[in-house]
Parts: structure tokens; sequence; C-alpha cells
């Protein structure tokens, strides 16, 4: 039986109170409600305070370069695709440096599940303005305050057509932990946008600012998460009043099953044939 014990990691260097703490405990959590043990688990992150995450778990962890997480996660799927593959960023890392990434990952729906804390902020390097960031936020590189208009996660993943996209607040541990053990029950790719407060450099977009705007969509009865043209809907409302809950799922063939060399089982399992591989060799040489 896989236990929360399983999973404790290294000491944490996040400042005091910050939100990645809740998605830390959350992913902990919804994978050992799952069953799933630590040896069954990679986590493969960029930079920044969100890619220290997997240092914090007993688990398989690749550490990449900044905004370049979703490539080395749709390797991994594919060299073993049984193995639950998790990618981690912030939203600069995810939305503003991986922005080309996250565009193709969604179209092929690959089996990743992309987990990104989202504190409208640039943290690890010291405050900056990042893609999320509310209009008329002041940061050290928008003294006059930021002019462009926020980046929309959740619109432009459903637009892109992707098969699952929620969003959660990693101050409601059981609400997030609901929606990640929904990601990663899901075939295919799944996007999870967290609204992570960062104490240090965002005084604007506190745990006490989301709790008065935070509704679940779960506790809407009308609400249909299969209805694509709803969830863009809903994905307008920030502000006086904002959603959380799985916003959109679908069930359709994801890119790793679509391999004829993967029906025999994941690569790192099959064995090489020397001489097919010898007369590759010669072939390219």
């Amino acid at each position: 039986m896989v236990k929360l014990e399983d999973y404790r990691g290294g000491e944490t260097a996040w400042c005091p109170g910050c939100g990645n703490f809740g998605i830390l405990t959350a992913l902990k959590k919804a994978l050992v409600d799952l069953g799933i043990a630590p040896y069954e688990v990679l986590i493969v992150s960029g930079i920044g305070q969100a890619g220290k995450l997997p240092h914090y778990m007993k688990c398989n962890t690749f550490n990449g370069l900044h905004g370049r997480t979703l490539p080395v996660a749709t390797a991994a799927k594919l060299a073993n695709h049984r193995l639950h593959v998790f990618a981690v960023g912030g939203d600069g890392d995810g939305y503003g440096e991986g922005g080309n990434h996250l565009i193709h990952t969604i179209r092929r729906n690959v089996g990743v599940k992309y987990l990104v804390h989202n504190n409208q902020i640039y943290g690890l390097t010291k405050g900056q303005a990042s893609p999320t960031s509310d209009l008329g936020f002041v940061t050290k590189t928008t003294p006059r305050g930021v002019v462009a208009p926020p980046l929309n996660p959740i619109a432009l993943a459903l637009a892109l057509g992707a098969s699952f996209v929620a969003r959660s607040f990693s101050g409601d541990i059981p609400h997030l932990v609901h929606v990640l053990k929904e990601a990663i029950r899901h075939r295919g790719f799944a996007l999870v946008d967290i609204l992570q407060p960062c104490v240090t450099f965002n005084y604007l977009n506190t745990f006490a600012w989301y709790r008065k705007r935070i509704y679940k969509l779960e506790e809407e009865k009308t609400y249909d998460s299969a209805d694509r043209f709803s969830a863009f809907k809903k994905a307008q409302e920030w502000g006086d009043r904002i959603p959380v809950g799985v916003f959109y799922k679908e069930g359709r063939p994801t890119f790793e099953e679509q391999f004829p060399a993967l029906k025999d089982g994941p690569l790192v399992k099959q064995k090489i044939e020397l001489q097919r591989l010898e007369g590759l060799m010669e072939e390219f040489t």
C-alpha cells in the first residue's frame, strides 16, 4: 500500500507561506489516493520556484531548461508510456518561454499532465511581470503598470483543442486533490492551471483575494464539462468571479497510442535486435 511517507523528499527552500506548498501536498495525496508508487512517477521540470517541486518528492526526476519542460516529458512518455509523466513549471515557464511547446503538446494529445503554478509573476527572478499578470499590475519591469492584457491559459487550451482543461487553487487542497486525480485518470494531455499566490512579490493576487472570488464548477448542476462552448464561456470569467474545476474533458486517441512500435510495450522494456541495429548503423554511416 502506498503511503504519503513514501513520497517524502528533501527540505524545501520556498518562502514561508508560498502557494507551492499546497500543490506539493495535493500532488502527493492524489498519487497516494490512486495507489501510484514513486517508481511509477516521473516529474519533469524547468527552472524557477515551481521547478523545485520534484526535489521535494521521492520519485523519478528530470530537470531541464526554462520553458523546455514539455519536449522532455513527451520523449519520456514515448519511451515508457506506462509511466505517469508530469511536467511542472510556473506561468512564465509554461506560458512565456514554453508557449510554443504547449501549443504542440496540446495538438498531439500526449499523455502528460502539465501542472502550471500560476502566481501571475516571475518569482525566482525577483518579481517581473509574467504573461498572466493583470493589467495595471506594477512590477520592477512595469513601473507604470502592465499595459498588455494577460494571457488566458484556459481559453487558449480550449481553442487549441485540449482534451482536458482544468483550474484549481493551491489554497484549497481537497479541491486540488480532486482535480489532480481527474487529470491523472484522463487518457491524454491534461492542463491544470493552479492559482498559486506568491507571498513575496505579488501583493494583489493573495490567498484572501482568491477566496473572495473563486467558485467551483462542479457545484453548478447544469454545467457540462463535455461542452466545449460552455467551457469557453466560463473561461472568460475573471475578476469578481473566478471559476475553478474541470472546464472540459473528452476522450480521444493519445499521441503514444498511435505508434505501432509501442504495441509490444514500452520501448524501455523491448529487446534490442542487434542485427537490426547494426543494419541501421550501416545505413546511416
